[in-house]
């Protein structure tokens, strides 16, 4: 409830304070008057019930009071519901937010993907927002906003991030049975920082190695570490388990049925399929699974993919 990272946050922050000091204080006085009456009117005190008769005025005073009330904080919430909703700042950075069961992708203007928010700080920053399967919801606490991804729709919000940091985010729509697992992350960087982010020089994204040449050992412990930060727990479980994409576990070097091309054959999965299937997903499916995995190219660096082809080596 404290602590907003955004501009319009701090004033929702504001608002909600207004509103719940408001209710406070009626509640304090409704108590108040109930134990007053309660007291004051009690048997001993009044052994000869009497007849109370209504007082217009009076009955018309509280009845203004009321409506005034409620149309303050309908004003007073209206304001920053509307700026939040429909004056999205001209010079905000547009990020397209794309949820899919379980996980969230993010594209920047200049096609740079990422599963983790990454944003400039004190620069206005427009989410346009979709899904790729069923209702899910981009939810950030420290930003004060969430709004519902819809399919076949795109819903948009903005905000100023005022405060570097990295703060958690959420889908708050449930969407399935790893709807507990959809969570990224936030990262307000200064706009130097997020420059060279956006550029490729923050990671160090390889280029892939000519046709023979040896690729670079991936190290499983790193690949681990990916397989929880990139999103991969959500579909691909580590223990046998079936989810909405193939476990992880003893699956190197088995030989599975893929759909290709409309097409069904028999591969083994090795170092090349496991590096296809991060960086064009739909093009071998395999049988029994939906083409729903979102490429990883520009998203996962050469030497990421090798850690994770690691990880999924030690799996045995």
């Amino acid at each position: 409830m404290f602590g907003a990272t955004s501009i319009l946050g701090k004033a929702i922050d504001s608002q909600f304070f207004i509103i719940t000091g408001i209710c406070v204080a009626l509640f304090s006085i409704i108590i108040f008057l109930m134990l007053y009456f309660s007291f004051k009117y009690t048997r001993k005190k009044n052994p000869n019930p009497t007849d109370i008769e209504g007082h217009a005025p009076l009955e018309l005073t509280f009845l203004g009071l009321s409506i005034a009330i409620v149309l303050l904080m309908f004003y007073l919430g209206w304001g920053d519901y509307k700026t939040i909703r429909e004056e999205i700042p001209k010079d905000a950075l547009a990020v397209k937010a794309t949820g899919q069961m379980w996980v969230w992708s993010f594209e920047y203007p200049n096609g740079k993907l990422s599963n983790t928010l990454n944003v400039p700080v004190n620069k206005p920053v427009r989410m346009n927002i979709e899904s790729r399967d069923v209702l899910h919801s981009f939810f950030v606490p420290a930003f004060r906003v969430k709004q519902d991804a819809v399919p076949g729709s795109v819903k948009s919000v903005w905000f100023t991030a005022d405060k570097e940091g990295t703060y958690d985010l959420f889908c708050a729509e449930y969407c399935g049975t790893n709807h507990s697992a959809m969570l990224s992350k936030a990262v307000v960087m200064s706009e130097d920082k997020f420059n060279g982010w956006l550029e490729g020089k923050a990671e160090a994204q390889a280029a892939p190695p000519p046709p023979g040449a040896p690729t670079a050992k991936g190290d499983a412990k790193k690949g681990a570490e990916l397989y929880s930060s990139k999103g991969c727990v959500a579909c691909h479980s580590t223990d046998g388990s079936k989810r909405i994409g193939p476990s992880f576990k003893g699956i190197y070097g088995t030989k599975v049925k893929v759909t290709t091309d409309g097409k069904q054959r028999e591969i083994t999965i090795d170092d090349e399929y496991i590096r296809s299937s991060e960086l064009t997903p739909n093009a071998d499916v395999v049988v029994g699974y939906q083409p729903i995995m979102p490429p990883q190219k520009g998203i996962l660096s050469d030497g990421e993919i090798n850690s994770l082809i690691e990880y999924i080596k030690s799996l045995k």
